[in-house]
C-alpha cells in the first residue's frame, strides 16, 4: 500500500473508535432503560425488544472493534 492510502487508512481508526463510543453511549442508555423497568415489564414484549436491542448493539460494537483491530494488525498501524 502506498503512503497516501496508508495515511488515509490511519485516519479511519480514530473515526471507528468514535463511532464505537457513540454506539456504546446508546447501548448504555438502552441497558439503563431496561434495568429501570419493573420486572413485569422486562418480560413483556417491550422489555424483550429493549433487551434484544442491547444484544444487537453489543454484537455490533464487538464487530467494529474487530475491524479496527484487524486493520491495525494487518497494516501495523498501532
Amino acid at each position: 500500500m502506498n503512503k497516501k492510502r496508508l495515511k488515509e487508512l490511519q485516519k479511519v481508526i480514530p473515526e471507528l473508535e468514535s463511532i464505537i463510543e457513540k454506539i456504546q453511549g446508546i447501548l448504555d442508555q438502552e441497558q439503563e432503560s431496561f434495568d429501570n423497568m419493573p420486572e413485569s415489564f422486562q418480560t413483556s414484549e417491550r422489555g424483550e425488544t429493549v433487551e434484544n436491542n442491547v444484544g444487537v448493539l453489543e454484537d455490533q460494537i464487538s464487530n467494529l472493534e474487530d475491524v479496527a483491530n484487524e486493520i491495525n494488525d494487518h497494516f501495523e498501524l498501532a
